[in-house]
């Protein structure tokens, strides 16, 4: 019996790597289409590559020929004519499309904790979060009235060992290394639910060729949900500094000061965000957290600390930070 054919478009990203490899551990086929500029996440042998901007739908048609594939997923659709792209090129070629939308579409704040896929989708606050709404309306209604096969998938914050989980990155663990303090948004006592990439693999792979999830969403995300002054905590511990120096400052007079951060804030990462993971646990129920934010700062300090050219410093956002602690810092 032949193993069911995936096709990743996108698949060198932060989440769409580890599901990569996940996918081949599991036994499917797996083809990944990308423009082939990104090499800092290695994938496979095993994948058969494609390479195409998915953004010139002329070279996209191209490169997938006549192929069908019993599922297709795009991690890099973030606008409503790119869904509406994909339904037209794969309506057919496919049994299951699943799209990547966000757990920052869900009602920001959310009026009722924990967070459930029947939560509404509803972020005035910000941009990105009101375009992946737009993109599962799309779809949801392509899937009423045309028989679209879609799924929908929720991630929330979710991490490997590249991505320091602050705004500016690096700068941050530089800023606690050189004993200079670091801002958190609020009180630091919001709770954030954050995901290693491995953890979030094995519940997404377990929804490929699946009957069961056509024309459902799921949010895909670990159970632990550490405050943000507990999260900086841990990754002070991680790159061995004892004094950390935390100064608290508004969301929105960070948002006033730079919006783009400010944003990122207000419409998702300064609100309690908890989940419910019953639905995605009930059909995979192999997914659970293996990797703790304890764990998952160490492989992140340990992989910037592997390679010092990895230790860019964002000099707008370090200054940034510096103006922000020297206004709110405790006299």
């Amino acid at each position: 019996m032949a193993s069911p054919s995936v096709l990743f478009i996108g698949g060198s990203g932060i989440i769409s790597t580890s599901c990569v490899r996940e996918a081949v551990d599991q036994g499917f086929d797996v083809t990944v289409l990308n423009r082939g500029t990104t090499d800092k996440r290695a994938i496979p042998d095993a994948v058969t590559r494609l390479q195409a901007d998915v953004a010139d739908r002329d070279a996209l048609e191209a490169a997938i020929g006549d192929q069908r594939w019993d599922v297709v997923i795009d991690f890099v659709a973030f606008t409503p004519d790119q869904v509406q792209r994909d339904i037209d090129v794969f309506t057919g070629r496919t049994n299951q499309y699943v799209f990547i939308s966000s757990a920052s579409a869900y009602q920001t704040p959310a009026t009722r904790l924990p967070i459930t896929e029947s939560t509404p989708l509803k972020n005035p606050y910000w941009q990105y979060s009101r375009d992946k709404i737009a993109c599962e309306d799309l779809l949801v209604k392509a899937y009423r009235e045309d028989d679209f096969p879609m799924t929908i998938v929720r991630p929330s914050h979710t991490y490997d060992e590249t991505l320091v989980p602050f705004s500016g990155g690096w700068t941050v663990l530089g800023r606690m290394r050189a004993g200079k303090p670091i801002v958190i948004t609020g009180d630091g006592s919001s709770l954030w639910t954050i995901t290693h990439a491995r953890d979030f693999a094995v519940g997404f792979v377990g929804l490929l060729d699946q009957a069961e999830a056509i024309g459902e969403a799921f949010h895909i995300t670990g159970d632990e949900a550490p405050s943000w002054d507990r999260i900086a905590h841990e990754f002070a511990a991680a790159a061995g500094v004892d004094d950390l120096r935390i100064v608290h400052v508004p969301a929105d007079v960070i948002a006033a000061a730079d919006p783009e951060w400010g944003a990122g804030l207000i419409g998702d990462k300064a609100n309690t965000s908890v989940f419910d993971n019953t639905k995605i646990k009930t059909l995979v129920p192999g997914f659970t957290q293996t990797t703790t934010i304890r764990q998952g700062a160490r492989e992140i300090v340990a992989w910037f600390d592997a390679d010092p050219s990895r230790q860019v410093v964002d000099e707008h956002l370090d200054a940034l930070m510096d103006e922000l602690a020297e206004r709110f810092s405790p006299s």
